[in-house]
Parts: C-alpha cells; sequence; structure tokens
C-alpha cells in the first residue's frame, strides 16, 4: 500500500461529527414536541441533567451525539409544515369546495388532539396529515361525572384520522378510580396540566403489586425523587425562565468537611417559652400540614450567584447574605427570628430570612432594627419558578385527602419532602444540584412556621413551643386563629398535655384580693 493509499483509508474511514443546531432551538424544539427532558433521556439513555446540559450550551460527543442529532433532525421534519398543503380535513378527494386551509407560522394546539399543529382549517388548529394526530379518546357514558381538577392535556393515544370538529372532553379514570375532565383549549397545551400524572404512576404501582397497597406505597416512596425530578420538568415545559440546574457556586456553599456543613445558618427555630404564668394550663401542640410543601412558594435564584457587597438589597434578586443580625428583646413571648443561636457577629443567612427581618424592623411591626448587610451572592429570581410543580403536588395531596386515598397521599408526601432534601450533595438526586435552591426553601418553612407563632400572638394566644418546620404549641383558643384541617392552609392537632403549676387556696386568696 502506497502512502496515498494510506491516507485514502484514513479519510474514508474518518466520521465527521454530526452538526447540532444552537442550545436554544434544540430545547424549542423538543418542547414543540411536547416531550420533556425525562422522555428524551430515557430514549437517549442519559440522564435527565445531561439534556439540559445539552439545551444550555454543551455539546455531546461520539455516538450519544449522532443519537442526538438523528432525533434533532427528525424533529425539525416532523414539525415542517408540508410544502404544499393538501386538501382540508373532511373534503373528498377532488373536492374544490373543501375548507380553506391556512399554515400557522407558529404551531397551536390541534383542536383534536392538544399536539403542536401548523396548519388551520375553518378556524380550527388541526393536523392536515392522519398519522400526526392523536385525537383523545370518546367520552365516558354521560352516567360518569367528572370530578374537579386542574384542567390538562392528558398522554396522547394513536387513533384514526381526525375530522373538523370541536374539541371533547377526555374523562380518564385515574388510579382512584374517579374521572377527571379534560379538554383541549385555545392557548398552546402544556404538561403542566396534567392530572393524569401521579395518578397514573399510584394506578401503575397498584397494578404491578396487584393491589397490594402496602407494596405499592413502598415502591412509589422508593422511586419519589426520579417521579419528582420528571413532573419538574413537565412543569417547565413552556416555562418563562429557564434554569441552571449545575451552577458553580460559592466557597460559603460547600460543605467545610466530607460530614461537616456549610456555612449557611438556616434559622430553623428551636424555643421553649422560659416562663408561664402561674397556674395550670392546657397546652395544644399544633401540627403545620404541608410545611415544606407551602415553601416551595419562595424568592429562588434562577442562575449562578454572584457577589456584592454593600448595604443595598435589590428586592429582583435573592440568594444568601451576610449580616450583622439586630439584637431581639422579645424572647420572653416570640422566638428570635434567627432561631437558636449562641455565637455573636455575623453569619451568613438566606433570602427568606433577610426578608423576614427586614419586614420585623419596618413600621407594621418594629420589632428590631434592619439587619446589617455587608455582602452577598446573589442571581435574578422569581417567586413563582416552582409555583406550577407546587400547586401539582398540592392539588394531589388534596384529592387523596378528600377520597382517603392514603397511598396517593404518602406518594406525594415522599415527592415534595425528598424533593427539598436531596437537591443540595446527594448521590439520590444528581439531575438537580442546587444547594443554595435547599437552604432557601427550608428557611423559608421555618419562617412561614414563625409568622404562624406572630399570629398566634398578636390573636392572644400564648405560645409555648415553636420547633422545626411544622410545630407550634399554644395556650388559649387556637380555633379563633387558625383553621383547623388536614389542607395547607389549615393546622391539626398533634398532641395536648398540661404545663404548669397548682395554684393553693391561699395563692388564690391573695391573687383575688
Amino acid at each position: 500500500m502506497t502512502g496515498f493509499d494510506a491516507i485514502d483509508d484514513l479519510l474514508a474511514s474518518a466520521r465527521q461529527e454530526r452538526p447540532l443546531p444552537p442550545p436554544a432551538e434544540r430545547r424549542s424544539l423538543r418542547e414543540d414536541l411536547a416531550l420533556s427532558r425525562a422522555q428524551l433521556a430515557a430514549a437517549l439513555g442519559v440522564s435527565t441533567s445531561t439534556v439540559a446540559g445539552w439545551e444550555s450550551g454543551r455539546d455531546p460527543s461520539g455516538e450519544t451525539r449522532e443519537k442526538y442529532g438523528y432525533f434533532l433532525d427528525g424533529a425539525k421534519a416532523k414539525l415542517a409544515p408540508p410544502p404544499e398543503p393538501g386538501p382540508a380535513l373532511g373534503a373528498e378527494a377532488g373536492d374544490e369546495e373543501g375548507e380553506d386551509v391556512d399554515v400557522l407560522a407558529v404551531a397551536e394546539p390541534c383542536v383534536l388532539c392538544g399536539e403542536p399543529a401548523r396548519h388551520r382549517v375553518a378556524g380550527l388548529a388541526q393536523h392536515l396529515v392522519p398519522a400526526e394526530c392523536h385525537p383523545l379518546p370518546d367520552p365516558a357514558p354521560a352516567s360518569a361525572e367528572p370530578a374537579p381538577s386542574s384542567t390538562s392535556r392528558p398522554a396522547p393515544a394513536r387513533g384514526p384520522a381526525p375530522t373538523a370538529s370541536p374539541a371533547r372532553p377526555d374523562r380518564r379514570t385515574p388510579g382512584n378510580g374517579h374521572p377527571v375532565g379534560v379538554k383541549a383549549t385555545g392557548r398552546r397545551a402544556s404538561t403542566t396540566d396534567e392530572p393524569g400524572f401521579i395518578a397514573a404512576k399510584v394506578a401503575a404501582a397498584l397494578a404491578q403489586h396487584e393491589g397490594d397497597m402496602e407494596a405499592a406505597t413502598a415502591a412509589l416512596v422508593k422511586q419519589a425523587i426520579p417521579d419528582a425530578m420528571e413532573l419538574l420538568d413537565r412543569t417547565r415545559i413552556g416555562g418563562r425562565y429557564d434554569v441552571v440546574a449545575h451552577p458553580a457556586l460559592p466557597e460559603i456553599l460547600h460543605k467545610q468537611s466530607a460530614h461537616g456543613a456549610d456555612q449557611i445558618w438556616e434559622a430553623r427555630p428551636k424555643w421553649t417559652r422560659p416562663a408561664l404564668p402561674q397556674g395550670q394550663w392546657e397546652v395544644t401542640a399544633l401540627d403545620i400540614n404541608g410545611a415544606y410543601l407551602s415553601a416551595l412558594k419562595t424568592h429562588l435564584p434562577l442562575g449562578q450567584l454572584e457577589h456584592s457587597t454593600g448595604f443595598a438589597h435589590d428586592r429582583r434578586r435573592a440568594g444568601v447574605h451576610l449580616i450583622t443580625p439586630p439584637a431581639w428583646d422579645h424572647d420572653a413571648d416570640l422566638p428570635n427570628p434567627l432561631g437558636a443561636r449562641d455565637e455573636p457577629g455575623p453569619l451568613w443567612v438566606t433570602e427568606p430570612t433577610l426578608r423576614l427581618l427586614q419586614r420585623l424592623s419596618g413600621p407594621k411591626y418594629g420589632l428590631c432594627e434592619a439587619p446589617e448587610i455587608h455582602e452577598s451572592y446573589t442571581s435574578g429570581s422569581t417567586e413563582n419558578l416552582l409555583e406550577k410543580f407546587r400547586t401539582e403536588l398540592r392539588e394531589a395531596r388534596d384529592r387523596a385527602i378528600a377520597e382517603g386515598d392514603e397511598v396517593t397521599l404518602e406518594y406525594v408526601k415522599a415527592m415534595y419532602s425528598k424533593f427539598v432534601s436531596t437537591m443540595g450533595a446527594s448521590n439520590y438526586n444528581r439531575e438537580l444540584y442546587r444547594p443554595d435552591w435547599m437552604h432557601l426553601i427550608r428557611s423559608q418553612a421555618f419562617a412561614n412556621l414563625w409568622m404562624k407563632a406572630l399570629k398566634a400572638h398578636e390573636n392572644g394566644l400564648t405560645v409555648v413551643r415553636a420547633m422545626g418546620t411544622d410545630e407550634l404549641h399554644v395556650i388559649g383558643d387556637w380555633r379563633g386563629v387558625f383553621p383547623e384541617g388536614r389542607a395547607v392552609t389549615e393546622v391539626k392537632i398533634k398532641d395536648t398535655y398540661t404545663l404548669g403549676t397548682t395554684i393553693t387556696d391561699d395563692e388564690r386568696g391573695d391573687h383575688d384580693a
């Protein structure tokens, strides 16, 4: 073989890397097909965070790049309108009186299946090619009454060719046996509105374990983390904000030792009233429902945290702050908003703690001086980043309570509690690494409990203890202050007990005098 033959063979065997579209287009192609990152990751044999990285600027290589490029090319072909539209749906071949077909610049949900469609027939967006349309199943008999739920598009199912007709409601039966009403809308459909995601997971677990509720619950709790991440992906489709799942973090958010903690102070309440009025008192320990679920509504930084110095606080940003905390002179009646802290001097606190201190220092309460900010690590933020995710979980929780569905209830609890606890340095969740979020959400739960203690105090109750995220002990008619129940806006009784000393007759006489 000559030298030129060897070069020819080398060139013949060389493979040029498949070109990929820009990251924003990659994400747009996936979302326009209403596919979640988890679905694409499963098809490609990678993790959801890997897909997120590709959509943020990183590029795959080797065989994975070929597979990803093949998907993107196929997505483009599927979304591209045909060069010459065929006859309108409902018109016979050769019928010149068929309905007008308009080509849409931006895909709209098909009136029959909710999938993105590029054509409008007689004013209704729909697919022209039967193979692309997956119409909703026929409605159930009229006797089936749909239960109230959030509206959403169910998972598509293949069916016959569509016809030009109004959107039809889809009534499906989730794991709890109750039909759920769904219908297509004129706006861009989003998997955010899928009430069937959690119900379908529960139904599948029950079927797999032949109705054994204990075994199904154990299996669902075990898969709660990946399921929560899949639900998060679904609720992020079409969202206004992009999220950096693995940003570079400042040193203060890294653990100081293998088994140690970082430098962030979460202000966890651990307070007991130092003294009670003389006498015996019945104390009610109240349980705050869904503390972490409620705390998902908090100001969360979107991108990488950026350093700044000075006293100014930009409420459009969120993160962690080094502050000198104000003095607290109300420990006899209320816990310190900073929690049980013995060391004096500056400390790193989260956004919820800083905002709570600023609120309490304002003219409405005037309970302390304003905290002094020295430096901060923050990013642009929004309070509604996890709102759709939180709403899905809350509504599933409410339905489970109303229907006595303990399997779903335990599953949902595991989803939101493990979601919060594993987004830091955890081997159980590698798709999201945001210890800053974990600290902020926990601190928001503590701040929420503190505000309930303040509400109790302002309404004449004696606050006896405040512990963790969900435990508030009070003396007095608490039902006049807090609604009782199992919803996240309500509280329930955890325990009742008696504290104090017995008043003697002589002491009672002295008091009466």
